[in-house]
């Protein structure tokens, strides 16, 4: 039987609210290929029959029953038969091998419901669509569906979700269930992320001391990731757990009826310290070391690519992984590998002498090559980050680009898979607002379902030969700052249901709109599952907000459903409070409190503001001399703060037309220091967005207007200061600490829309 954990909950929807659902918008999630309505209406009744014509559509027959039996009712009788009765209410499950897809289905709602598929797992995905519907038409008396045609298949074959365990152990019973989040959203892949430094999280019975000490840390689950200590001598470790062979087998065939198919990935040759701590003979040093509590960097401990005993360990283990695992794939990470150690090592640098090999950059290539042929006598595939392409790119891996899309498209025009997996896009442990006051911590940056749902897996660079290698895309979840399972559901959604959407509906079908229209009735169907999920908070307020005589408070909902609550003096709303309906006037200092609330009861957090009243700082004068742009001074070396940035040497000065990076500038660790004078049009208050990776800083007439330091990915961050028509001195501080960069100033005020700071408005004075 399916495994489910609804509330049963009591839903007397009345047919015209169930009328308000416009047929356009039939509430399915993604979206299908094709959906043909006709007049009127399929009734089913609570205790309806279901009827399968094969045995292997057994477990989607009872999913059915389960369904409905959740709603309140009797448990629906279900039946085998291979020619089904023709009579009205019931619902048929059969295999029809007219159907060209093998993941595509057909469910037509007529006289009754018939689900079809080529295959079991087409009908599955029937099932989810029709489970949707039951709760987008709910009646008091049953369920009155549309009568409608729905042809349906998906756009890409791999539809995946990552889940780190490593970093954070989760549970047999919650993997299960992270299975069922992604059966619900037609996901067919879960990339299980077994192995990285903190953690080795599967029994490996050749190497007991995997599990024995590699899944095993100090607990210091109460001090920040990146600041916990090393292990001490005498200190045990105690936070960790693994998985037993056996819960392996469970939960590989748990997965495996719901047609989603579980991608290992075991670590290599780096992220492996849980491994050297059990094994230091695998590492270069061969020196004793422990299981680290957080995330300590760079780690220098990985794999000695010189010793053949590292390559037979690793062989030892692939061979009980594919033994557990049927999958195709067999991920062996390859990424952020610190190659100090190989530099030095003697083993190494004979393998390099050895082989013929360049640098230890084609040493990786090396090591994953080796390992690519073991999997490939095995009859797997492997798969890898993009670093695997550093160095060459093993013969037969498939790659999965996650550094952007460079990757990617290099793997593609190489005649080789890849999966897109952009951080811009898909990683969900980062932020999903703004709001870091309410948001529980993140790792960084900024990604929104809505900008989840702007992506497109097929990069424009690739032609149409080259396109076809593009297998689809996932949605990685890193468990660094995810503390519970509840957790771990709030960041997956609602941005793994945009991402279903990605990578199952046709683009040209794709509108956010309708996804909006129908993430409501999605929105149901999670909570009734008592799946937790993330709600947003009304746009338009910020923490401080300026005015000089009247403030207009506008608050907008990011949702097209739902009612915003506020409060004005200060106290937590609640749904007795004001309703948010129009704009209203605010002329004295006011503490601002918001929240959104969905029909079904969750809201979001809490956002607060404070409106104050400020008067206008005045404009500069006798300031001659001026051109246009602005100045900048360029510092070398590496901040994790902007209050160190005194200590760095002063490179070179030079001149811009606007405030960022300047293109000749294109090495890491540095700072700049931008210096001039900003011409407003205006007296007004004038709101300001610093989006930069990493730290940053503004400045206006020496006050602090955004403090945006700190290491982190590419997110904005907003600030207001009142100030009078004329000109004013402005001073934008960054650093960038290695990885991605980006650094922009926009502007924006009343009666003049968000626009970059530039040349247009910035001037600097004249050598």
């Amino acid at each position: 039987m399916y495994r489910i954990s609804f509330i049963i909950i009591a839903m007397a929807v009345t047919q015209l609210a169930i009328c308000q659902i416009a047929e356009k918008e039939i509430p399915i999630i993604p979206k299908p290929a094709s959906i043909k309505l006709f007049n009127g209406k399929c009734a089913i009744g609570s205790n309806t029959s279901i009827y399968y014509t094969k045995g292997d559509l057994q477990f989607s027959a009872e999913f059915v029953a389960d369904i409905i039996k959740s709603f309140g009712g009797e448990s629906p009788e279900v039946i085998y038969s291979s020619k089904p009765p023709s009579k009205n209410g019931i619902i048929q499950l059969v295999l029809d091998k007219t159907i060209s897809e093998k993941e595509g289905y057909r469910l037509t709602s007529g006289k009754n419901i018939v689900i079809s598929g080529q295959t079991p797992q087409g009908v599955f995905y029937g099932v989810q669509s029709l489970l949707q519907l039951l709760y987008g038409y709910k009646t008091n008396t049953g369920f009155s569906i549309p009568c409608m045609n729905i042809t349906d298949s998906p756009r890409f074959p791999w539809r995946g979700m990552h889940l780190d365990v490593s970093r954070h152990f989760f549970d047999k019973e919650f993997i299960k269930k992270y299975i069922d989040i992604l059966a619900l959203h037609k996901m067919n892949t879960f990339h299980w992320h077994l192995v990285d430094d903190q953690g080795w999280r599967i029994e490996i019975k050749k190497y007991p001391k995997l599990t024995d000490v590699g899944a095993w840390r100090v607990n210091h689950e109460d001090l920040p990731w990146n600041n916990r200590p090393a292990q001490k001598p005498g200190e045990k470790a105690t936070y960790g757990g693994f998985y037993t062979q056996e819960d392996i087998k469970e939960i590989v065939s748990y997965a495996s009826q719901r047609y989603i198919n579980v991608v290992p990935e075991i670590e290599m040759p780096a992220h492996v310290t849980c491994a050297i701590a059990a094994y230091p003979q695998l590492s270069c040093k061969q020196i004793p070391v422990t299981v680290p509590s957080g995330g300590f960097w760079p780690i220098t401990d990985i794999y000695c690519a010189g010793n053949d005993s590292t390559f037979l360990f690793l062989q030892d283990v692939l061979t009980e992984v594919m033994a557990l695992f049927p999958s195709k794939y067999i991920h062996v990470g390859g990424d952020e590998a610190d190659k100090t150690n190989w530099k030095t090592c003697p083993k190494c640098q004979a393998r390099i002498k050895g082989e013929g090999l360049k640098d230890v950059g084609e040493l990786q290539n090396y090591f994953i090559s080796r390992i690519d042929k073991f999997l490939t006598s095995k009859g797997r595939t492997l798969i890898g980050w993009d670093e695997i392409l550093e160095g060459g790119l093993a013969e037969n891996a498939t790659v999965m680009s996650w550094r952007g899309i460079d990757g990617g498209i290099q793997a593609a025009r190489m005649k080789h898979d890849v999966v897109m997996t952009p951080s811009s896009h898909c990683y969900f442990d980062y932020y999903q607002s703004t709001d870091k006051e309410i948001e529980p911590a993140a790792f960084g940056g900024l990604i929104d379902f809505k900008k989840v749902y702007s992506y497109e897996p097929v990069p424009q660079e690739l032609n149409v030969d080259e396109a076809k290698h593009v297998l689809g895309a996932q949605g990685n979840m890193w468990s660094e700052f995810l503390l519970s399972n509840s957790q771990v559901e709030y960041m997956a959604i609602p941005r793994i249901t945009a991402l279903s959407e990605v990578v199952w509906t046709p683009a040209s079908l794709k509108s956010e709109a309708s996804f909006l229209a129908r993430l409501q009735n999605m929105y149901t169907v999670l909570q009734a599952q008592n799946i937790n999920f993330h709600v947003p908070t009304p746009q338009g307020l910020l923490k401080t907000m300026l005015f000089i005589d009247t403030a207009l408070v506008e608050l907008s909902n990011p949702l097209t459903f739902g009612q915003i609550y506020y409060t004005t003096d200060g106290s937590v709303p609640t749904t007795k409070s004001a309703k948010y309906t129009t704009p209203f006037k605010v002329t004295s200092n006011t503490t601002l409190k918001a929240l959104l609330v969905l029909d079904n009861g969750k809201a979001s957090g809490v956002k607060s503001g404070e409106l104050i009243q400020q008067k206008p700082r005045a404009a500069l004068t006798d300031i001659n001399n001026l051109e246009p742009g602005i100045r900048y001074d360029l510092f070398e070396g590496g901040l994790t703060t902007l209050a160190n940035l005194k200590l760095l040497p002063l490179k070179n000065t030079g001149k811009v037309n606007e405030i960022k990076i300047p293109a000749n500038i294109n090495f890491d660790l540095k700072a700049l220091a931008f210096n001039g004078f900003i011409q407003l049009s205006e007296t007004g208050v004038y709101t300001f967005k610093l989006i930069s990776d990493d730290g940053s800083q503004l400045f206006i007439d020496d006050q602090l207007v955004i403090d945006h330091d700190g290491p982190h990915g590419p997110e904005p961050k907003e600030g207001q200061i009142a100030l009078m028509k004329g000109l004013h001195r402005i001073k934008v501080l960054f650093f960038q600490a290695g990885g991605g960069e980006t650094l922009q100033l926009l502007m924006k005020t009343k009666g003049i829309e968000e626009q970059p700071v530039n040349a247009s408005i910035l001037f600097r004075t004249k050598d």
